[in-house]
């Protein structure tokens, strides 16, 4: 779709902007642009298919100063984060930036490479490592270092290595305790919605340009390639462990339950450099991301914020991270760690402080204002996470979704809502009306709340829906963040184009094979339809022939419960079968071939009968 100009009011709150903010301090474009060696040209990225998997160049509308559709510190960061290439950190020590949402290192050993952080999918990570090698030698990957459990972190590890030679130990993959455990735990359990919202916010549905996508503050956006795990052959579990790989000592500080459940960072004293995993980037981070996770804790991530600066900052000469471009300097690392760190401290601090004194999230995340020092910086600027949802974020993680007031205790759901509220106000057409003089008046917050209840009463009113889908573009330029422009947009997308569904799926099957038994009966009981199941009493024995173990699986009451133990006669059925052959049983293939079984049969296709798989394709901005 042709989205509208900016109305006059966002034209000038963008404008206005330009006064408020350092727009005169060009340091950090001459940070990215340091070390700069080479890049490919065009940045155009294809799978064997000849499927285009990332798109460098659709970014290239990203110079000069901002049009007025876009936030002009938005921009200012896209121009930034766009920038792609191989760039020398310091002597032996390489990354590849703008080939996916995220960095790919690379670190020199005595006979070959480390590689941290293999990208979302192979074919960027291929492509990264070809450049690498084209400018420093065919060196071979001795090692993967994993920062942590998130997805563009470890889905590109096929592009830099086989199974082959990690097998054969030619390859060691390393990462923090808890690794594998959080990362396949994510991709199944919410990974249905989560993928879902990630394309709201990755803005992947959209076309890039000033009236579009110019990036998400993080990274661009997602690489769509092929997806991969390999499972760590070493596993980092204590801050101050040392580990050598090929002749590079590396100093390990575990920074768990911050950006990631399972988060680490790490020193190499010889190139007296440090890389902080995702915990200090150029923007203010997500405590609770839109797409939906568990809410991080911000206290233990300024806390480890702190730690690094303690341990490391007096040996370190640069700071790198897996996302955004480096910070040399020793007297500029300390500042920049101690930004990053007073900026979360400070938002879980005042958050509690006002939390004990009775407002709410809404009302906290309204008036919050940071620190001029901090509210000054770039690189705290609420690019990825925002003040608003953080403030959010920090009030759900202490008290949880209720704000206190019993008139909020049990509210209609949206449509009932929303239809009671056209009611009140005198039918759709009256709501339409007065949407419609919000938006003249730039009161855009307001007229997307009047509208949502109007469409949720009646999806189909058209003027409803373009009036709705104007109102979030509005919003969606004036947004100074990333995710919150790609959020407002894709909605205006979908109420004017139709649903277009998840864009890039996670559930990779090399990821799916590491499910252990356990998060596979997870995986099966959440897609139980308990209304469907209620009458059902169902007992089986399942027996793992290539681990060993046995479990009896009961279905009672509409939950799947299941406990490790040895079979017993009196199952109604006792299948033996390998992990991956239930795997696939799970996917489909309910024949019984190589399933050892005793028992009715029939049960596990009743069981299968009321699995109800999640639904790529739910609705977001209507019922």
């Amino acid at each position: 779709m042709t989205f509208p100009d900016p109305t006059p009011a966002i034209v000038e709150q963008n404008r206005r902007l330009l006064d408020s903010l350092p727009f005169d301090d060009t340091a950090d474009f001459d940070l990215a642009d340091r070390g700069f060696i080479a890049t490919l040209d065009p940045l155009v990225i294809r799978n064997d298919a000849g499927q285009v998997v990332w798109d460098g160049q659709s970014y290239d509308f990203l110079t000069g100063d901002a049009p007025a559709s876009v936030n002009p510190s938005l921009w200012r960061q896209s121009k930034l984060v766009a920038r792609h290439g191989l760039y020398e950190v310091v002597e032996g020590l390489y990354q590849v930036r703008g080939f996916d949402l995220s960095n790919i290192s690379f670190v020199e050993s005595d006979h070959g490479v480390m590689v941290i952080d293999p990208l979302i999918s192979a074919e960027p990570a291929a492509a990264a490592l070809k450049l690498y090698r084209e400018h420093r030698g065919n060196r071979p990957v001795v090692a993967v270092i994993y920062t942590h459990s998130h997805i563009d972190h470890f889905g590109g590890v096929f592009g830099v290595v086989s199974q082959e030679d990690v097998d054969a130990g030619r390859v060691e993959i390393i990462a923090p305790e808890g690794f594998v455990e959080h990362a396949v735990a994510e991709n199944v359990y919410a990974g249905v919605a989560m993928a879902r919202r990630a394309g709201y916010m990755y803005g992947a549905a959209l076309a890039r340009g000033p009236k579009g996508q110019v990036g998400a503050g993080l990274g661009q956006t997602t690489s769509s390639g092929l997806v991969g795990l390999i499972v760590p052959t070493k596993e980092i579990t204590t801050t101050g462990e040392t580990y050598v790989v090929d002749g590079v000592e590396i100093e390990f500080q575990m920074a768990p339950g911050t950006e990631a459940p399972s988060e680490m960072h790490f020193h190499f004293p010889k190139y007296r450099a440090l890389c902080m995993a995702e915990n200090a980037t150029h923007n203010l981070h997500n405590l609770l991301t839109l797409r939906g996770a568990v809410v991080r804790d911000p206290h233990v991530w300024s806390q480890y914020l702190s730690e690094a600066i303690e341990r490391f900052a007096d040996r370190t000469d640069v700071v790198f991270a897996s996302h955004h471009w480096p910070t040399w300097g020793s007297d500029e690392i300390r500042g920049f760690l101690g930004i990053q760190r007073d900026l979360y401290g400070y938002l879980h601090d005042q958050v509690l402080r006002l939390l004990n004194r009775g407002l709410t999230g809404a009302e906290i995340a309204e008036s919050f204002t940071l620190p001029p020092a901090i509210e000054r910086a770039w690189n705290a600027r609420g690019y990825y996470g925002s003040v608003s949802h953080n403030v959010k974020a920090v009030c759900q993680r202490y008290l949880g979704w209720f704000d206190g007031n019993p008139a909020n205790l049990w509210p209609h759901p949206p449509a009932e809502l929303g239809a009671r509220y056209v009611d009140a106000i005198g039918g759709i057409d009256r709501v339409v009306e007065l949407a419609r003089a919000a938006y003249d008046t730039a009161d855009y917050r307001w007229a997307a709340t009047l509208l949502s209840h109007a469409v949720f009463t009646d999806a189909s009113h058209e003027a409803a829906r373009a009036l709705y889908a104007d109102t979030l573009v509005q919003l969606g330029y004036g947004a100074e963040n990333g995710t919150w422009r790609n959020f407002f947009l894709s909605g205006a997308t979908e109420l004017t184009e139709g649903n277009f569904g998840t864009p890039t799926r996670t559930d990779a099957p090399s990821i799916l094979v590491q499910l252990t038994p356990e998060q596979l009966f997870d995986a099966f009981a959440i897609q139980v339809d308990g209304p469907r199941a209620w009458h059902l009493d169902l007992a089986t024995d399942v027996t793992f022939s290539d681990l060993g173990r046995s479990f009896r699986v009961t279905l009672r009451n509409g939950v799947l419960v299941y406990v490790e133990k040895d079979p017993r006669p009196d199952a109604q059925l006792h299948l033996t079968l390998p992990k991956l052959r239930l795997i696939a049983l799970a996917g489909g293939d309910t024949s019984q071939d190589g399933i050892e079984v005793e028992g009715d049969w029939s049960v596990i296709e009743t069981l299968l009968s009321v699995l109800q798989p999640g639904d790529p394709d739910f609705e977001i901005v209507v019922p």
